[in-house]
């Protein structure tokens, strides 16, 4: 026991002093808050950012005349030259778009718009819109309905989300749960693949080096295997605690200064218009800024849960997975040959990775989900997508308990092929090979 301490000391402390763990403790939460700021001047800002596309329209069915309205970075006007003569102006113009409505705009792709660069999706959406408002318009008008009375009597109903617990009702927080679940998965899968791979390189440089001859000696191979792969996940869970600590304090900080200014933009505001109304005398709206609404909806999010979730599926992640990696490490002489091991490993993981994105965020409580949160070798990925939005303890007991018994039965597997492998040297591997190396006796 002394001297698997020892290994993991070693490994932790060697690991933990170096010049690129320090600098990536400190830069990432650096880049969190600086991509806080970035992201609050952009959206504050995204109207002047954008350039003014001037929209020159030639309207032949004269049903859009004068009604086509400017919005935001789009302004729009009439034109009396011919289509082929707008287009040369056009062609000059990389901020000029044409817009050709003729007699027969009803009919499929016979509205146009021509322009040098290709245009944006808002500005298409927003043409779009405009021109099939006003053609409705003039449709129901021409039915003899009242297009204005019609107006009026539109809803714009959102729904608030509610969760129901015995202590009572909570915010959902839908776009909290569904921005932390996918950031987990993005977390979990990278640090099992780094953490894990440094292991199977330590292994790989001690083997190549012919250290390992010595240190077996007078250390056991599993107790070897085991002092590297808990030494190097020590390191990885120290990086991930000061990361939180640091990130929630950056964003701490962040919230606090976004939001003296939102509060000194919406009091100016105010001022500028007497008693707060618009020219309707109605109660004029507060500007909402998505990075603050979303900074809003991570105050209600359950911190210890989510955070020692994260920490078993990280630890038993990484050691279910940095056993195999450590096998993969002893069965060969170079990092080169370890691709034809590495893919099925890693398979369930980029299989899972993949689904988070596409499947398990929208589908949280599925049967596919549930069975991919209990399956030790995707669940580190698929139990972070769904701890978020709420799992059913029984489930997460049960999850809990595979994992516990999925790196303890990996860890026994790949400690059979490493204590063989990791003192085989010039004789290629095979998986015929590592299956006779599982069964050599003692």
């Amino acid at each position: 026991m002394n001297k698997t301490l020892l290994i993991i000391q070693r490994e932790y402390l060697a690991r933990v002093k170096k010049k690129s763990f320090i600098l990536m403790t400190f830069l990432v939460p650096g880049l969190i808050l600086a991509m806080y700021a970035i992201t609050y001047l952009i959206a504050a800002n995204s109207d002047s950012l954008n350039k003014t596309r001037e929209i020159k329209v030639i309207d032949e069915s004269g049903v859009f005349a004068g009604k086509l309205k400017d919005h935001k970075n789009i302004h729009f006007s009439s034109l009396s030259q011919s289509l082929p003569e707008a287009k040369k102006a056009a062609n000059k113009n990389e901020d000029l778009f044409i817009l050709s409505i003729p007699k027969n705009f009803t009919d499929k792709n016979s509205v146009q718009i021509f322009s040098k660069k290709k245009p944006n999706f808002a500005l298409v959406n927003e043409v779009e819109t405009q021109l099939n408002t006003i053609a409705t318009g003039n449709n129901m008008a021409a039915a003899g309905i009242d297009v204005v009375k019609l107006s009026g009597l539109k809803s714009n109903i959102s729904a608030e989300t509610k969760q129901l617990t015995d202590e009572g009702e909570k915010d959902s927080n839908l776009a909290s749960a569904y921005g932390i679940g996918v950031a987990s998965a993005i977390l979990i899968y990278l640090s099992l693949f780094i953490y894990g791979a440094q292991v199977m390189r330590g292994v790989i440089e001690e083997k190549t080096n012919r250290i390992i001859e010595v240190i077996v000696s007078s250390v056991k191979p599993f107790q070897l295997m085991l002092g590297k792969i808990l030494g190097v996940g020590l390191v990885g869970l120290t990086q991930f605690l000061l990361w939180i600590v640091l990130s929630t304090t950056v964003t701490n900080i962040a919230e606090k200064a976004f939001t003296k200014h939102e509060t000194a933009v919406e009091q100016s505001n105010q001022t500028q218009i007497k008693g707060g109304k618009n020219s309707t005398g109605q109660t004029q709206p507060p500007i909402g800024n998505p990075v603050m609404s979303f900074m809003k909806s991570l105050e209600g999010v359950n911190y210890p849960y989510i955070i020692g979730c994260f920490i078993f599926y990280f630890l038993s992640g990484y050691l279910l997975y940095s056993a195999l990696f450590a096998a993969v490490g002893s069965a060969v002489d170079s990092e080169t040959e370890t691709q034809q091991f590495m893919f099925p490993i890693t398979l369930p993981l980029l299989f899972t990775y993949i689904l988070s994105f596409a499947f398990l965020v929208n589908n949280p409580d599925s049967s596919l989900a549930f069975w991919l949160s209990v399956i030790p070798f995707t669940a580190p990925i698929a139990m972070m997508v769904r701890v978020p939005f709420g799992v059913p303890g029984w489930q997460l007991a049960l999850s809990m308990v595979m994992m516990v018994a999925g790196f303890l039965f990996t860890t026994w597997v790949a400690a059979r092929i490493y204590r063989v492998g990791v003192l085989m040297y010039g004789k290629k591997a095979s998986y015929k090979e590592l299956a006779k190396w599982f069964f050599y006796k003692e």
